[in-house]
């Protein structure tokens, strides 16, 4: 959402002026587009990781307060929920170590954040899911006390007007409802940043929504969810369900849901934040004073705040990012689908697949979204996230094919070409993209293992909750080795 958020009600006048005020942004962003100076010096990326915090029995602490207050750390923040923390790594080249430079960062700030942890009983967890999770953890209360999720929980119900239902069938089926957005909590996540040419965004963007498919389907590490098995990568449908603003008459009319793959290849990234205006409604109505024409007629950079505060409430899974830092604008793809964990070299490897493989798909002479239906792409995105590493996707020229297999044979060598691009370290390159390679040939994401893991012990005759709990257990075992988690045994 961006900045902190403090009022509570808003009136009609408010909403009025808002809207107005955001499509005054938007008018003066398409300005900017045709002849304003963007950032394009250097592809700069960056990586944003939510965590998980536990308690001494692995069910989820309610202390992110504290270890914030105590780690102190200017790339730690606050998540939704109080057991959830949230890390901003440092912005950075991934030129040469910059992929061993973010290794190095990350392991520092969590090895930080676990020690000032345990202080109040309480360790970190890089998981998709905790699957020790049950809806008591998820209610209002536990929502993090910073006022803007308050506020935008506040604005999903109301505008929904209406309990939320949370109905997955998986391998098993779920039905729960709720009166919070709090089952969101649930959700940790890793998000890519890469920063891109107004000239190239079209180009970044869409090859970003045509790998989105295979892209998860090698990196799911979500399985459960409140004791029940359903997806390879649940995290997907808990986030649409739970933030889903539609009543059940706007969702039969065919009203686009605020958490949205999109409906159709764009030419700009305008075309994406005039579809967030004209789609959308406004939930946090809060204006600023600044008048985006007469700072742009001024020779300033306008800060458009009200249409990147509404574009922070559309929760694409590729998000186009607008953002000024040292006076100067940029804009970023911000790939938001994938899990945290299960370590930090598996989120690497899942960074490294993902910046080589659209930057050669971006740069193809041929475009993949010229011969990829976009209905196509979004099938493989859900396919990916029920069936995980053995999905059958589609793919142009090929078919049906399996992801590990497409993967394998058609998109890693375009990923090493990428990252040839980016000029990564040969070494680190092949370290990565081989995570990738052995997570195909043997079959293993951190969903199989999780599931794999907690059958075997459903086999020696434990419960299904004893049985997640010391899974659990271990997987924290294995996650602080920092070995990939295709090398994990089951126990």
């Amino acid at each position: 959402m961006g900045e902190d958020v403090s009022s509570t009600t808003f009136t009609r006048e408010d909403r009025v002026r808002y809207r107005q005020k955001v499509r005054r942004c938007l008018d003066v962003f398409a300005l900017m587009l045709s002849d304003f100076a963007f950032d394009t010096d250097y592809p700069t990326t960056g990586l944003e990781i939510e965590v998980n915090l536990i308690d001494g029995n692995a069910d989820p602490a309610m202390r992110n307060a504290e270890v914030l207050a105590a780690v102190a750390h200017p790339e730690l923040q606050t998540e939704l929920g109080q057991f959830n923390l949230e890390i901003n790594a440092r912005p950075r080249l991934i030129a040469g170590n910059g992929f061993a430079d973010y290794e190095k960062d990350l392991r520092a700030i969590l090895t930080q954040a676990d020690e000032q942890a345990s202080k109040f009983d309480a360790n970190l967890v890089l998981i998709g899911i905790l699957p020790t999770i049950t809806p008591a953890h998820t209610v209002l209360d536990n929502i993090s006390h910073n006022p803007r999720f308050r506020v935008l929980n506040e604005q999903i119900v109301n505008a929904r007007g209406d309990d939320i239902t949370i109905d997955i069938r998986g391998v098993e089926r779920l039905q729960v409802h709720t009166d919070s957005i709090a089952p969101e909590a649930a959700n940790t996540s890793v998000q890519f940043h890469l920063q891109v040419s107004p000239e190239m965004f079209a180009a970044y963007w869409n090859a970003a929504q045509a790998v989105a498919g295979v892209q998860l389907a090698v990196g799911t590490n979500s399985p459960f969810l409140f004791g029940h098995r359903l997806w390879d990568e649940t995290r997907i449908a808990l986030f649409e369900q739970a933030t889903d603003t539609r009543p059940d008459e706007l969702k039969a009319q065919g009203g686009r849901p605020r958490v949205w793959f999109g409906e159709r290849w764009i030419t700009s990234i305008f075309d994406l934040f005039e579809e967030n205006v004209r789609y959308f409604p406004a939930l946090l109505p809060i204006c600023d004073d600044e008048d985006p024409v007469e700072v742009l007629h001024a020779g300033g950079v306008p800060r458009l705040g009200e249409l990147r505060l509404h574009n922070g409430t559309v929760y694409r899974w590729n998000r186009p990012v607008y953002d000024i830092m040292n006076d100067r604008p940029h804009l970023r793809v911000e790939n938001r689908l994938m899990p945290a964990g299960p370590t930090v070299v598996d989120m690497l490897a899942n960074a490294a697949f993902y910046f080589g493989l659209v930057r050669s798909l971006a740069e193809a002479d041929r475009p993949i979204w010229s011969q990829l239906p976009f209905s196509a792409a979004e099938e493989n995105f859900h396919l990916a996230c029920r069936d995980g590493i053995g999905a059958a996707l589609w793919w142009p020229r090929v078919g049906e094919v399996r992801a590990a297999d497409l993967a394998l044979e058609r998109l890693l060598p375009r990923a090493h070409e990428g990252l040839d691009r980016f000029d990564v370290d040969p070494a680190l390159r092949d370290r990565l993209l081989g995570i990738i390679e052995q997570r195909c040939a043997t079959g293993r994401t951190g969903s199989v293992w999780q599931t794999d893991q907690v059958r075997r012990f459903e086999e020696r005759g434990l419960g299904r909750r004893e049985a997640l709990r010391e899974m659990l257990r271990r997987y924290i075992v294995h996650m602080h080795t920092n070995a990939p988690v295709h090398t994990w045994p089951i126990e």
